[in-house]
C-alpha cells in the first residue's frame, strides 16, 4: 500500500486528532471554527478513520498493522486494548515516550540507523517489541552527538514519562519497568471500531 505523503497538520486534521499527539507544535487556526461535520460519516468510514488514526500516530503500514491485530486477536483479554499495548510496545515508540526523540518519526530514523541498545544490544528494527525489565540506552559511540549530548545537560527539556517507563534524570538509559495498559495511552481513540472493521 503506498505511503500517504499528505503533510503533517494536514493529515491529524482529517483524522481528528492534535498534532501535539505526534510531537509537533499544535497551530491554531480560525478556520471552520464551529469544528462541524460537513455531513455524518458512515459506520464504515467511523470504523476505516479510527484504524487510519493509529497506523498514521505510530507509522505503521496496513500489512504489519493487520499482523498486530492477528496477534492481538489470540491473546487474552480485549482484543482492541491488545492492539494499542502491541503498537505502545515499539522500539520506535519507546525511544520518543523516553524523550530520546522528539517525534515517532525521528525515533524510528534513529533506531534503524542503530542509535540505541536494548539490554546492552544494537537494535535498528523499529517495531521491536520491548517487555518489563528491558533497559533501553541510547548507544555508546552515539553519545557524543549533538542530539543526544544536548538531552543530558542542564538545559535538557523535561519529559512526561509514562507510568510504565522510567529514565535516570537527564540520563540517556531508559527501563520498561512493566506492560503498558490502555490508561497509558493517550491516543484518543475508539479501539473497538478497530475491531468491528477487522471482524467483518
Amino acid at each position: 500500500m503506498a505511503k500517504n505523503m499528505q503533510p503533517i497538520a494536514k493529515r491529524c486534521h482529517a483524522l481528528g486528532i492534535s498534532p501535539a499527539v505526534m510531537g509537533y507544535a499544535k497551530k491554531t487556526t480560525n478556520r471552520n471554527p464551529g469544528g462541524q461535520m460537513r455531513k455524518k460519516k458512515s459506520e464504515y468510514a467511523l470504523q476505516l478513520a479510527e484504524k487510519q488514526k493509529v497506523k498514521f500516530v505510530y507509522g505503521i503500514m496496513e500489512r504489519q498493522f493487520r499482523s498486530y491485530y492477528e496477534k492481538a486477536s489470540r491473546m487474552a483479554g480485549k482484543t482492541g486494548e491488545n492492539l494499542l499495548v502491541l503498537v505502545e510496545r515499539r522500539l520506535d515508540n519507546v525511544v520518543y515516550r523516553l524523550g530520546f526523540a522528539a517525534t515517532r518519526r525521528e525515533a524510528r530514523q534513529l533506531v534503524s540507523h542503530a542509535h540505541f541498545t536494548v539490554n546492552g544490544r544494537k537494535v535498528n528494527i523499529p517495531s521491536f517489541l520491548v517487555k518489563p525489565g528491558d533497559v533501553v540506552e541510547v548507544a555508546s559511540a552515539s553519545r557524543s552527538s549533538v542530539k543526544f549530548s544536548k538531552l543530558t545537560g542542564e538545559d535538557a527539556p523535561m519529559v512526561n514519562l509514562p507510568q510504565w517507563l522510567e529514565r535516570e534524570n537527564k540520563s540517556l538509559k531508559g527501563t520498561v519497568t512493566k506492560m503498558p495498559v490502555r490508561e497509558d495511552i493517550d491516543l484518543p481513540v475508539e479501539e473497538h471500531l478497530i475491531v468491528e472493521l477487522y471482524s467483518k
